[in-house]
């Protein structure tokens, strides 16, 4: 996107530099996050109006370690480095970093030592106040024209400023939530330093991406792909208003999805969006292909290969569209290059459509791209889709197959969208819905004994997993009280044929994924 506002931030590999940018969205500004080895022609691209620089799991005494480009201290753009970018601005400007004799790592205090604008409104001088640390090389020497604003009993340059050219650094980390005042700091860099009036907003990129699609597609047609799921549905239904019935959307009903899913994106689309919609009832299909096939990923790669086999077929039977829709976000955007520039070893192997891009000679329409996750719903708002749709909780592409381990069948299937509907049922009674990020129940391939009225039961055990989260890379276990846990296991043994035991997993992840497979 082009916006005035724009704030760049080039990154050097931290592990939580999407953090910045989410923090920089939080403020109302618009933000790129760039691998550094960009960050020239970024510069010029979007004309920023304050650069970030992020942490980095190098280090700047290393010969070779990564650098700012030389163009963004030959302008006057206002710069903030954080931890790592604090260390390289002052190798680069000057000034000289040393391997630390006491690395710093977890919760901190710095103390103010003098006033300063990136500090204005939040913290004073005298000040004592709680940072996130995590680094060990320190600078030793500042660049000329810098000031110490800040310092730790590990880190007597915690926080540097040159006023007069609006260039700061902090060693801590302001963009986790272990640093209380962190998305304020950052608030002030983007408002007060670099001058941004914080309008950047979903309105407005519902406006920008509609211009851009109609420029894109022309009078061309569009063929999206629905999961279900939040992302392409807010794709969709974005399309849709920038070209109207050029888009034409595919569902490919695998019969894994969860109890009355099916039926709510057909008629979210045909009755409400009146959308074109062609629904594939390939459910046999699916399950014929599982039958027999336990191994995850074999069931995973057989899922994703004929999704793409019956949209590519249903493709073919429409004919004549140019454009292929996804809704790929930022983070899968930002994962598939690494800081360095080049190609990421984290690069997902599924995108929104499963590989389709390769499969189908068509140009992307991907409108969701700059968007995150919690953004993608914003927009689902802003556009009109109903809560109980765009406050979903995450649903895996494969469905329920990866909640069944083990073969899948059709029972299985039943037997688990019955229980997964009890259990959602009373977390949305209990008004805990939207406190976890992801809850579902999982079908273990164990069958344990049981007593039911004066009978032996032999059946199977049904495991329910809730997390709460911010993005999904790591989550802990919702903590609910027994009382509930008891009152969902007697609904299910009650109310399920098949299943006569219930676990609560208790794994948080790390160590454990969200998924069961």
């Amino acid at each position: 996107m082009s916006d005035p506002e724009a704030i760049l931030i080039l990154d050097f590999g931290s592990q939580v530099s999407q953090l910045i940018a989410r923090r920089v969205r939080e403020a109302g500004v618009y933000c790129e996050l760039v691998p550094f080895s960009k960050g020239e022609e970024a510069l010029a691209r979007l004309n920023p109006r304050g650069v970030i620089l992020s942490g980095s799991p190098a280090s700047t005494t290393e010969i070779g370690s990564p650098r700012a480009p030389q163009a963004l201290f030959d302008s006057d753009v206002p710069v903030l480095g954080i931890c790592y970018g604090e260390q390289t601005m002052a190798a680069q400007l000057g000034g000289a970093v040393v391997a630390g004799d006491h690395r710093e790592f977890g919760r901190a205090f710095i103390d103010i030592a003098e006033d300063c604008l990136l500090f204005d409104g939040l913290w004073k001088a005298g000040e004592r106040h709680q940072v996130w640390m995590s680094h060990g090389d320190r600078i030793d020497r500042l660049p000329p024209g810098f000031r110490v604003v800040a310092t730790t009993s590990g880190a007597p340059f915690a926080a540097i400023a040159d006023d007069e050219r609006r260039r700061y650094g902090v060693q801590f980390h302001p963009e986790v939530v272990h640093t209380p005042d962190g998305a304020r700091l950052l608030a002030n860099f983007v408002r007060n330093v670099a001058g941004c009036t914080a309008t950047w907003s979903m309105a407005g990129y519902r406006a920008a991406k509609v211009a851009d699609i109609r420029a894109q597609v022309g009078d061309g047609k569009v063929i999206c792909g629905l999961s279900g799921g939040v992302d392409s549905a807010v794709a969709a239904v974005l399309i849709h208003e920038a070209i109207g019935d050029q888009l034409t959307c595919v569902f490919v009903d695998h019969g894994l999805m969860r109890t009355g899913e099916a039926e709510q994106v057909v008629g979210l689309f045909r009755e409400h969006y009146h959308i074109p919609l062609v629904h594939v009832d390939a459910e046999e299909l699916f399950l014929a292909g599982l039958a027999g096939v336990s191994d995850p990923e074999a069931k995973r790669k057989f899922i994703g290969k004929t999704f793409i086999d019956v949209f590519e077929a249903e493709a073919k039977k429409l004919g004549g569209a140019k454009f292929l829709a996804q809704g790929t976000l930022y983070p899968d955007v930002i994962e598939s290059v690494s800081y360095t520039g080049g190609p990421s070893v984290t690069i997902k192997s599924h995108h929104n459509v499963g590989g389709l891009p390769e499969r189908m000679d068509m140009a992307l329409v991907e409108p969701l791209r700059e968007l995150f996750k919690d953004e993608v719903r914003v927009l689902g708002r802003e556009l009109g889709l109903p809560e109980a749709f765009v406050g979903r909780h995450p649903f895996p592409g494969p469905g329920l197959a990866i909640r069944i381990p083990g073969e899948v069948t059709k029972e299985a299937c039943d037997t688990l969208r019955k229980a997964d509907s009890i259990y959602l049922d009373e977390i949305r009674k209990a008004g805990l819905y939207d406190a976890i990020w992801q809850a579902f129940a999982v079908l273990l391939p164990v069958r344990t004994v049981g007593v039911m009225g004066d009978g032996r039961t032999y059946d199977k055990v049904c495991a329910l997993r809730a997390v709460t989260s911010i993005d999904g890379m790591t989550a802990d276990i919702y903590p609910f009280d027994a009382a509930f846990l008891s009152a969902v296991a007697t609904r299910i043994v009650n109310e399920v044929p098949g299943i006569n035991r219930v676990v609560y997993d208790y794994t948080s992840k790390p160590p454990g994924t969200i998924e069961w497979e």
